[in-house]
């Protein structure tokens, strides 16, 4: 082509093709040609669905030595662990995995963080634990290399990881596109009582919610629940919490934990179960609330998402320097708002939904 322009655009592209090109400077006195370069296009991301399963213990550093399993982690390691290998019926297909982390530290823990083997380590963080107690978060992370994830630990600790769901390319009955939702209360034990409010759990209690019977509106076609799950203990101490689908047995898994009493918060991919409820026990006195930012359901519907998983990437921090995703710090009562696409991760402007780890560095108490 022939143009006076500093770019041009060879418009849409064939997947999976090499192509040559070069540049020649023409003007009255001649012309000068560069080399021949020449790139190959890779192929287009492919979306991906969630399979639910029940909640089920990947890995635990406090048990017996082995692949899944002790030592507890030494300051400043890194190790890497095949979940397919795991007890818990995840196929090698599964292209990444939603878990629960819990790390019970031997002291402060600055960070964890969670990424696909055989990729560097990014610089991110999945949780923390400066006070050095019992903490866990949620998070959905790429299979790596052998379907492994690798785990880097700041400080010593023991590292749990429990699985709630994986996704993959997968098209049978069991494989679920996202229904995103404005976030919605669903339920509040600390209101007047009834289904989904009062009381306050007791010691050792189950108690079952009826998601699609909220006022949230979510379908009883929902098979899975995206779920902010938040305690607020009535003693100084919640041992842990648990999410599962009701009408199977409890699994041996914690969702959050609050071992000093305080207010916790926790995401949680629930599966649906019967009636399209799910089921929470809590080890000690505590109000319990779930809000609920989407579903997972039978694909083809309107507003189905499929999940593309990234290497965890920062894409805000406002300790940094003053900017769109940087500075200044965050003041009381204020809202601001973060274009992901402009941010320096390659999310397309094409997303409709985002997978987060969100961490607050506060200069003293934060309520929400």
């Amino acid at each position: 082509t022939n143009t006076t322009q500093t770019s041009y655009s060879p418009a849409t592209l064939a997947a999976t093709t090499t192509y040559y090109w070069q540049v020649v400077a023409k003007n009255s006195a001649g012309s000068a040609s560069s080399a021949t370069w020449a790139f190959t296009t890779g192929t287009p991301p492919v979306g991906l669905r969630f399979v639910p399963v029940t909640p089920c213990r990947v890995v635990d550093t406090r048990g017996g030595a082995g692949p899944l399993g002790g030592p507890t982690m030494t300051a400043a390691s890194i190790r890497s662990f095949p979940i397919p290998q795991s007890g818990c019926g995840i196929p090698n297909t599964a292209q990444a995995y939603s878990f629960n982390v819990t790390v019970v530290p031997k002291g402060p823990l600055p960070y964890l963080t969670l990424w696909p083997t055989g990729q560097s380590q990014p610089v991110v963080s999945t949780l923390n634990s400066f006070g050095g107690s019992v903490v866990a978060n949620a998070a959905i992370v790429p299979a790596g290399t052998g379907g492994a994830v690798s785990v880097y630990v700041t400080n010593p600790t023991d590292v749990i990881l429990d699985i709630n769901g994986y996704f993959d390319t997968s098209t049978g009955p069991n494989s679920y596109s996202l229904y995103p939702a404005t976030p919605c209360r669903v339920a509040d034990t600390r209101s007047s009582a009834g289904q989904f409010g009062g009381p306050t759990m007791y010691v050792d209690q189950v108690r079952d919610f009826p998601i699609p019977m909220s006022t949230c509106g979510v379908p009883a076609t929902a098979r899975a629940y995206s779920l902010n799950v938040t305690v607020v203990p009535r003693t100084n101490f919640l041992g842990y919490l648990t999410t599962w689908p009701t009408g199977v047995a409890q699994p041996l898994v914690s969702t959050l934990n609050s071992w000093t009493g305080k207010v916790v918060a926790n995401a949680a991919l629930v599966p649906a179960g019967s009636n399209e409820s799910i089921s929470v026990f809590v080890t000690d006195p505590t109000d319990v609330i779930l809000d609920i930012n989407g579903y997972f359901g039978a694909p083809g519907g309107a507003n189905a998402l499929s999940f593309y998983p990234v290497t965890p990437c920062r894409v805000a921090d406002t300790r940094g320097a003053v900017g769109p995703f940087g500075g200044a710090k965050m003041a009381a009562q204020t809202a601001r708002s973060f274009a992901i696409p402009a941010g320096a991760c390659g999310i397309p402007s094409t997303a409709a939904a985002y997978s987060m780890n969100v961490t607050v560095v506060p200069d003293g108490m934060l309520s929400y």
